[in-house]
């Protein structure tokens, strides 16, 4: 039985719909804003959440309301196939890629309100057990925003406070050979993200053969995910082909099997596949297939950062997945986080951890 198969036939009764915003100031230019999707039927509630990028986006859907046509007695794969039709976006998104992002949100919560229906928790239906959790910290060294040159301080102090803490770092055109010595010599990253498929956001990066060579020659153990592959970064690359990874890309089995040589590793972030039936057939078809993975977030707000623990926890957990708890996204980094690997925090029915117990 499929991973799918093993959720497809869940019962679904949804009576509501409601939405629920959430935001966090990052700095005085940027504020991530998200919209929480949590549906109600039989006295139980299920959520996801949409992390969608632009504001735009959510104050359109918040404005609107949730979308008609949503109640009724479903299974969890003949909601999937409602969803086909229900129009979620009152308005074209800003970014295409935004609908799998969306799509996910309802497509979650739907489980995570079948699973409550049916007094299950999503392991026991897959038949898969959850083991702790190996997440690395993701992180810029500067807001994107920064006009001096990039410094390791920020991720020193991390370190000075949780000294086991691993990191994925995205390289900028600024780093130079003396940042690159001083992160080498934390011996903390494990992935580095080049950001080559990133086009007029707020975090590109300009494609550099030379950064390249520097960073990949520098960590010769980190995974390198993302690269821009042209004339001229192919050559610099080829040497390291084996450690390149990938995500932006990634939505779907056939996504994977066009890339230019199969991976060893891919990161699986949910949101990007939209689709409950095109994520879990990812997760199907890369044991068998050799290809390893790890998760990835899009700095969840609310439920939507459980839900990534969860599904990590359950299909790869030993991976350096970028699922650390939020609060390792602020400026000031807390006392008393949770370090890596976490202990799973299942709720006894639904899809994610004990709300009561969450650190999200």
């Amino acid at each position: 039985m499929s991973t799918y198969d093993a959720v497809t036939d869940l019962p679904l009764t949804i009576e509501s719909c409601e939405l629920e915003p959430l935001e966090l100031r990052f700095t005085e230019e940027f504020t991530r804003m998200k919209t929480l999707v949590r549906l109600r039927g039989d006295g139980q509630d299920g959520v996801g959440e949409d992390v969608t990028y632009d504001g735009l986006d959510h104050v359109a859907l918040q404005a609107a309301g949730a979308p008609a046509g949503l109640a009724g007695s479903y299974t969890v794969d003949a909601f999937s196939r409602r969803l086909d039709e229900v129009e979620l976006w009152p308005s074209p998104p800003v970014r295409e890629t935004s609908r799998d992002y969306r799509r996910w949100a309802f497509e979650s919560a739907a489980l995570d309100l079948a699973l409550r229906q049916a007094g299950r928790s999503l392991a026991d239906a897959v038949g898969r057990d959850l083991s702790p959790l190996n997440f690395v910290v993701s992180m810029r060294l500067v807001p994107p925003t920064w006009e001096g040159p990039e410094t390791a301080d920020r991720l020193l102090r991390l370190l000075e406070r949780y000294p086991n803490t691993r990191f994925k770092l995205d390289p900028g055109n600024g780093w130079t050979r003396e940042l690159v010595d001083q992160l080498v010599a934390t011996g903390a990253v494990d992935v580095l993200d080049l950001k080559g498929f990133y086009r007029g956001t707020p975090v590109d990066v300009r494609t550099d053969p030379e950064l390249y060579r520097m960073v990949a020659e520098a960590f010769p153990a980190a995974w390198l995910e993302d690269p821009d592959l042209t004339d001229e970064t192919l050559p610099v690359l080829e040497p390291h082909k084996d450690r390149l990874t990938w995500d932006a890309p990634i939505h779907s089995v056939a996504d994977i099997e066009q890339r230019p040589w199969k991976p060893r590793v891919i990161n699986i972030k949910p949101s990007r596949f939209g689709t409950l039936r095109r994520l879990f057939d990812t997760y199907d078809y890369c044991n068998p297939e050799g290809i390893g993975a790890y998760g990835g977030g899009q700095t969840e707000l609310g439920v939507g950062r459980d839900q990534i623990q969860y599904l990590a926890s359950l299909f790869h957990p030993d991976t350096p997945n970028d699922t650390a708890p939020g609060a390792y996204n602020a400026i000031e980094i807390a006392d008393g986080l949770p370090t890596s690997p976490l202990e799973p925090r299942p709720a006894r029915t639904g899809f994610g951890w004990d709300r009561a117990a969450s650190t999200i």
